[in-house]
């Protein structure tokens, strides 16, 4: 079994937007992002992004674009020298009551499934409390918000919400630093 950093995509890896991501033209990736993932490129974890994506359910972009924007994101990152193992995407809206939309924690524990994942000794990066939970939930002991992304806003909501301690880092460069 293995252990995984599990990453969320929109506020963590690349910028979020406040009108969704629906296309590549939308995307902007943190520079210090691709730095950071190619800085584990070697390690023995698993690099898995967990990452809602709404305006599919929204009827905004569809599933298609979704999964094209996410393969060519993987695609940038391995030109600069890091890696992806494997996307998990829930695209289902808020209402919807799904168990794969992050906090309910679906998208790990398929991960988990599917590519036989140690949660006990996996780690979740995320720019959102959403995040934070998701892991918590699903067994992932050592988690992480990041500053970026929604990160500064969400860090202020915390003592609402009964979550076991995290890690706060600014970016996920610094994240992953602490991580060596």
């Amino acid at each position: 079994m293995y252990p995984a950093i599990f990453l969320d995509r929109d506020g963590v890896i690349i910028e979020n937007r406040p009108n969704y991501v629906r296309s590549w033209e939308d995307v902007h990736i943190y520079p210090q992002s691709l730095t950071a993932l190619a800085s584990i490129h070697n390690s023995s974890f698993k690099i898995i992004v967990v990452t809602n994506q709404s305006a599919v359910g929204r009827g905004l972009i569809s599933l298609k674009t979704a999964n094209v924007i996410n393969e060519r994101l993987i695609t940038e990152i391995e030109q600069h020298g890091g890696r992806i193992d494997r996307v998990f995407m829930c695209p289902h809206t808020p209402d919807e009551g799904c168990n794969c939309r992050k906090p309910q924690p679906g998208l790990i524990l398929r991960a988990e499934k599917e590519l036989s994942l140690d949660l006990t000794r996996s780690i979740m990066i995320g720019d959102a409390l959403s995040d934070i939970q998701a892991g918590q939930s699903a067994g992932i002991t050592r988690t992480m918000l990041v500053r970026t992304g929604r990160g500064v806003e969400q860090v202020n909501l915390r003592k609402s919400l009964d979550l076991k301690p995290f890690q706060i880092f600014d970016t996920l460069s610094d994240a992953l630093d602490s991580l060596k």
